[in-house]
């Protein structure tokens, strides 16, 4: 027997936003602002969840303003792509498009991956994640979920004609989110076989790991405002590690 339609949507008990449009609507984005608070925000994380699991509304209107116009690259990533704007704005510029998102997994960024990437048809796509999938972010999964993720983000890219940028993941030896992690031999893992998978399929790899990791997998002094974010200095290193591989990639195109 089939539940009531009041029955099987999801909603949270104690949700302030609880009476926001569901099902398929002209406009599914009301604009909450995001709370400063602890609590708000871990209600508003919880809503966010449950009702927008890829965060589609967070570009929808920049997605718009930008639509028919040239784009060459879009970065596709969580906190450490999301950040690099405000780190180094001038790095967006010319064609190059920040679609980062804090707190994002790969299954999250998969399913945002046409509105964000596919719809601006861009020449290139620059691919930075897995941190948020180690931590933990959206629960657990196997190495083989992760990495297919990230799989069919190139694949669909390939397909509509947009050249593959894999990024490794950068350096970390603790999370202060998930202060239980010690997630540096799962990167080193992760980071071969995206170099692999990139060799493997003529996509361009950046390896951003190897120029800001201490032997330890740690980052190293300065380059970080936590262990894990990029302050200014490590987004400087950074930079013209991402240029080159956007150059390799579009070369000839």
């Amino acid at each position: 027997m089939m539940s009531a339609p009041s029955d099987a949507e999801t909603k949270v008990p104690g949700d302030p936003h609880a009476s926001d449009p569901v099902g398929i609507v002209v406009d599914p984005c009301p604009v909450h602002p995001k709370p400063s608070d602890k609590a708000g925000w871990s209600m508003w994380n919880l809503h966010m969840l449950t009702r927008d699991f890829g965060q589609h509304c967070r570009y929808a209107a920049e997605n718009r303003s930008i639509a028919g116009k040239p784009v060459r690259v879009v970065f596709m990533g969580d906190s450490i792509t999301d950040n690099w704007i405000n780190e180094d704005p001038s790095m967006f510029t010319n064609g190059l498009v920040d679609r980062g998102i804090s707190g994002q997994t790969t299954a999250q960024m998969l399913v945002r991956f046409r509105d964000d990437v596919i719809a601006l048809k861009p020449q290139a796509v620059h691919i930075m994640a897995m941190t948020n999938d180690i931590a933990g972010n959206t629960g657990a999964a196997t190495m083989e979920t992760v990495l297919g993720h990230v799989q069919s983000m190139a694949e669909l890219a390939r397909v509509h004609g947009i050249k593959v940028i894999i990024a490794s993941v950068p350096p970390a030896a603790a999370f202060p989110w998930s202060p239980d992690m010690k997630p540096a031999a799962q990167i080193a893992q992760i980071n071969r076989w995206l170099a692999d998978y990139a060799r493997a399929n003529r996509f361009t790899f950046v390896d951003y790991h190897s120029a800001m990791a201490q032997p330890d997998g740690a980052m190293k002094p300065g380059l970080s405002s936590d262990g894990v974010h990029p302050t200014k200095a490590g987004y400087a290193i950074m930079r013209p590690l991402a240029l080159a591989a956007i150059a390799s990639a579009l070369k000839g195109k």
